[in-house]
């Protein structure tokens, strides 16, 4: 098993740059913010070790699968975006989002038994269910120490509402499995609640730790909550259209649990009465068989879902970039514009 004192949290990032084969927006932005993701990476690792055995060895396991650091990086960017210059609040609460993060991704996981995460056995499979839920936990508890730590109710107050709210969107996500009755405005809810709204925190804290007015800590949520959705509509979109080398799971799994996503509500929509039998016997009765999920990726595919799904991305996108315009032009702004571009650009 590989220690985490041995691994890198940044090198994560560079080595998905690298298997592009080309720079990208994010390790752009990370590349002007070296120092404070390497004091971010040191701070993760730190505050992932236990004299539990198990807890750094199924934390080292997570590391060592790499990852975009999004959500942190966020967090880091906004803080100096912001002119955040005193001290090391921006880091501490930039490894607390990716506490949360990580310990969400555990539980989803468990619950969704998925096989792969980021091209790696998941953890549920290496570990086991039980200790993947118990080390989620702990790295929730983890988070919370780091925000009573920080001092500040605002941003307990920012974190820990959005820490409830993914929790909602995962039940709301729950409730609308199997369920083709399920409309745009619903699913768009899901997703805000549950990727939206931490990415909406990881921003608005930056300018709350900085001491900036209300109207700069409103225009970053608005910019992360429009980034959080496009992210998760093209995450979806990819479930359907990507290679699993690249996506770094499995193809397929959100058609296999019944997931209703806006590509499968697309290809509801547009199907003749024999297409519309097949979504409701697989997705809303769950009897699949082996041939279904080719059948599903050619309805999907030749319906026009997956470019439906990138507009509609791209539309959230062009959202995230205006709630910047309050602020003057900068590297770091034009950083965080490139990040929403390419959020969707991942697909093109």
């Amino acid at each position: 098993m590989v220690g985490l004192a041995s691994l890198s949290l940044s090198e994560g990032v560079s080595e998905q740059a690298d298997k592009a084969g080309r720079g990208d927006a994010l390790s752009a932005l990370a590349s002007l913010l070296e120092a404070d993701m390497q004091a971010c990476d040191h701070a993760i690792i730190a505050r992932m070790d236990s004299p539990v055995a198990l807890i750094p060895q199924l934390a080292a396991h997570i590391v060592a699968a790499g990852g975009k650091r999004l959500r942190p990086l966020l967090t880091l960017a906004t803080a100096r975006l912001c002119g955040y210059a005193g001290g090391e609040r921006h880091v501490d609460l930039a490894a607390c989002v990716e506490f949360i993060h990580t310990a969400t991704l555990l539980h989803d996981d468990v619950v969704d038994e998925s096989h792969l995460r980021r091209g790696l056995a998941s953890a549920n499979v290496v570990f086991g269910n039980q200790a993947s839920v118990l080390v989620g936990d702990f790295l929730f508890a983890r988070a919370f120490q780091l925000m009573v730590a920080d001092g500040s109710l605002p941003v307990l107050k920012i974190l820990s509402r959005a820490a409830a709210t993914i929790a909602e969107g995962e039940v709301l996500q729950l409730a609308t499995q199997n369920d083709l009755s399920t409309d745009e405005a619903r699913y768009l809810e899901v997703i805000r609640c549950k990727t939206g709204a931490l990415f909406a925190a990881a921003c608005q804290v930056g300018a709350i730790i900085a001491e900036r007015p209300a109207s700069e800590g409103q225009a970053l949520a608005e910019y992360g909550m429009a980034l959080g959705t496009a992210f998760q509509l093209v995450d979806d979109a990819l479930d359907y259209a990507a290679d699993e080398a690249v996506l770094g799971k499995t193809v397929g799994d959100d058609f296999r649990e019944g997931k209703v996503t806006l590509p499968v509500l697309a290809a509801y929509h547009a199907g003749d009465a024999e297409e519309r039998a097949f979504w409701q016997r697989t997705i809303e009765a769950s009897e699949q068989t082996e041939a279904d999920l080719q059948r599903a990726l050619h309805l999907v595919a030749s319906c026009g879902a997956i470019q439906a799904t990138l507009d509609r991305a791209a539309k959230f996108a062009a959202d995230a970039n205006r709630a910047l315009a309050i602020f003057p032009d900068s590297a770091l702004r034009q950083g965080l514009m490139a990040v929403a571009d390419y959020t969707v650009s991942r697909l093109r």
